[in-house]
């Protein structure tokens, strides 16, 4: 055993034995803090697996660097880098604690609120444990200092050397290929930072964030404020005002902004057996206080949600790859919804969901949007089984809103987030009876389940906004963020439209996501006008009496007489009141006959509607690439400032609680300061006869 112990020992004496001992103990301290210092959220086998293994790849490279050197210096080399990495892992724990996330290029350069907001707090953050991260530069300094291992002189061959650098690479694109099986479009998409750590690994995300800020910073670069010109000309051009009977009809009101994931239009009245999918839905769309679009359709590209939100908030389209949120939330200058209405009329506004903060880059888009709140699943009660797929279960998440929407002072513009009709659309079996789809499409069928579960979660929230009264004072909104069945299940989409095969325009068609405006008194009823998530916010602005013919905005008001009825999608293809475009074919909209032979008549107006959507597209495009925002001086609004917000949960409970005591217009104010959160009643198993722990309870009581 001694013999086998000495020859193990006799390898360290070696330049690439001590070069392997360095990056084995360098790999097994970053497991460790990836397990026990972040949130990353692997689960499975494969991704176990992959959070072992990403760091090893960027180890052999960085500590490589070593190998090049001769003598005692190629050591300590290794241990200089082996610190540096080290202390990047340190820095990022300190500001995952605090932010949730990792530490960007960006954030860096530009984000000294952040830095600032860091600093003040760093005793409070820092834990023993975080030291740790040092521990093997520790060990690797005594083992040096005190000889334990004699330095070899030997001439280390530089193609040596350089086959080992080689080997890292090729261990990363092994890496890269094991990830993407796992998570399609990984960097193209951006979804989260914390996704590319738990695949990559940290140091992988540093370069991948490096290169990525390199690029749009050199874009932002060229920019100036002469590009704006033929962004406004064409807005000019193309503006619908707005419709003298809604202008201004809620003024003064709440907005809800409710998010129905992968909820597409289809659904609305549709039934499985008798039975209807979404009856609080349906009940809601035919409303006589409800304005419903039976011709809106999502417009999202890679981005999915985050390209709707962008859409939804500032009528700017997302981007043809990756998502702006991700890619330009955190730098670029936006004149949006939350921002819009806080500075104009004076709204509260908080944003509302169930997943971690960091997912899309909602906690640093957020701050540019100008929302005050952002309550993500860290200010939610632990509950046992209480997350599904992307977050928190619906029934739980919209209950738990109820805590912190009494204590916004009114009028407040509310986004609720839902996530459980996400795809793969699991349920558990506890929370529904509903029966799926027969397709025959695994992927659909249980489509249905979740759809009736969200409209089931729905009908809970609209009890508690009756109950309290909170309703008759509000303007609902809700949209389908997206698409939930993509085109390639062609054959159940036939199924569920009743026909034998589908053709580019039932696809087309088929991209249709519900839209209704909810509010006690609104002149409601089926709008056929065709539009899309780029339009929602001059509606919203002409349903609120602003004005927005000075704004940069993309979409048209839906509820305008001189609206175009063109509907983008981020392709390039289209739907118009006339012809539809799509997948390379054309369609009369209102029959869905094909146009095989085009007139010289025809021909022109699909050119002209077809440059109008390039065009569109192309502008908007250049507006988030260029950050042209920073250019624009819109007459009666400030610039957002982001180190004003926080969404720290202590620092923005304190916040709220100072607030309510100085404008007294809150729910729970209006209620006495007595609590209206147990008149939020809900099925949900997984609470049953529990007492519900928030984090951070603020009690809020007038002075």
């Amino acid at each position: 055993m001694k013999t086998a112990l000495r020859k193990v020992w006799a390898v360290f004496n070696t330049k690439l034995g001590f070069f392997l001992l360095t990056v084995l103990l360098f790999a097994i301290k970053s497991y460790w803090a990836y397990q026990t210092k972040f949130t990353l959220g692997a689960t499975g086998a494969v991704q176990q697996f992959l959070l072992a293994f990403n760091t090893i790849p960027s180890a052999i490279v960085f500590l490589g660097i070593g190998l090049y050197f001769r003598g005692r210096l190629s050591y300590w080399v290794m241990v200089i880098v082996d610190l540096l990495l080290s202390t990047w892992l340190f820095a990022n724990i300190l500001y995952y604690r605090e932010f949730s996330d990792f530490i960007t290029m960006n954030v860096i350069k530009g984000s000294g609120s952040t830095s600032n907001n860091l600093g003040k707090s760093l005793a409070e953050i820092m834990k023993p444990s975080d030291f740790c991260v040092y521990l093997d530069v520790v060990i690797l300094i005594v083992i040096l200092l005190f000889h334990f291992v004699r330095v070899d002189m030997r001439y280390f061959k530089i193609r040596y050397a350089a086959t080992f650098t080689a080997l890292g690479f090729v261990l990363f694109g092994a890496n890269l290929g094991m990830a993407e099986s796992d998570r399609s479009q990984l960097l193209t998409r951006t979804f989260d930072s914390n996704y590319i750590v738990k695949y990559l690994g940290l140091e992988a995300y540093t370069i991948y964030d490096g290169i990525k800020a390199t690029q749009t910073s050199a874009i932002k670069a060229k920019a100036s404020a002469k590009d704006l010109a033929p962004v406004e000309k064409f807005l000019k051009s193309n503006y619908a005002s707005p419709n003298i009977q809604y202008e201004g009809v809620a003024k003064g009101k709440n907005i809800f902004i409710i998010h129905l994931e992968s909820l597409q239009q289809w659904v609305i009245d549709y039934k499985v057996d008798g039975q209807e999918v979404t009856p609080n839905l349906n009940k809601l769309y035919h409303s006589s206080d409800t304005l419903a679009f039976d011709n809106f359709f999502h417009e999202v590209g890679q981005g999915k949600t985050s390209d709707a939100e962008m859409m939804l908030e500032n009528s700017l389209f997302g981007l043809p790859e990756g998502s702006a949120m991700t890619i330009d939330g955190t730098t670029n200058t936006f004149q949006a919804a939350p921002a819009l209405l806080e500075q104009k009329l004076g709204y509260s506004t908080a944003a509302f969901h169930g997943d971690v903060p960091s997912f899309w880059n909602r906690d640093n888009a957020y701050k540019s949007f100008g929302y005050q709140y952002f309550f993500s699943k860290d200010f939610f009660p632990t509950v046992k089984d209480s997350d599904v797929g992307y977050g928190t279960k619906d029934k739980l998440f919209l209950k738990y809103t109820a805590e912190y929407l009494q204590q916004l002072p009114q009028p407040f513009y509310a986004k609720l987030i839902t996530v459980t009709n996400h795809y793969p659309y699991i349920i558990h079996s506890e929370d529904t009876d509903f029966p799926k789809l027969s397709t025959g499409d695994d992927t659909v069928d249980p489509y249905v389940q979740t759809a009736h579960y969200l409209d089931q979660s729905i009908g809970e929230l609209l009890n508690y906004l009756d109950k309290t009264g909170l309703r008759k004072n509000s303007v609902l909104i809700l949209y389908g963020d997206h698409y939930g069945i993509s085109d390639n299940h062609k054959a159940a989409i036939a199924k569920i439209l009743g026909k034998k095969s589908v053709t580019n325009y039932d696809l087309a068609m088929f991209q249709k996501v519900p839209f209704m405006i909810n509010m006690e008194g609104l002149k409601g009823g089926i709008d056929h006008t065709y539009g899309g998530e780029i339009d929602v916010l001059p509606t919203i602005e002409d349903l609120l009496g602003i004005s927005s013919d000075k704004y940069i905005q993309f979409g048209q008001d839906l509820l305008s007489t001189k609206r175009n009825q063109i509907v983008p999608f981020r392709d390039g293809d289209w739907v118009s009141k006339t012809y539809t475009k799509y997948g390379g074919d054309y369609y009369y909209t209102a029959t869905g006959k094909q146009i095989t032979k085009m007139t010289a008549s025809q021909k022109k107006q699909i050119d002209k509607i077809q440059k109008y959507v390039t065009t569109d597209l192309a502008l908007s495009d250049k507006v988030i690439n260029g950050d042209l925002l920073r250019f624009y001086k819109l007459p009666g609004f400030t610039k957002v400032n982001k180190s004003s917000y926080t969404y720290n949960v202590q620092k923005s409970l304190a916040n709220l609680k100072k607030v309510q005591q100085k404008k007294k217009t809150s729910l729970l104010a209006e209620n006495a300061w007595k609590s209206l959160f147990d008149d939020y009643t809900t099925d949900a198993p997984e609470i049953a006869n529990k007492t519900l722990k928030f984090p951070t309870k603020q009690e809020v009581r007038p002075n």
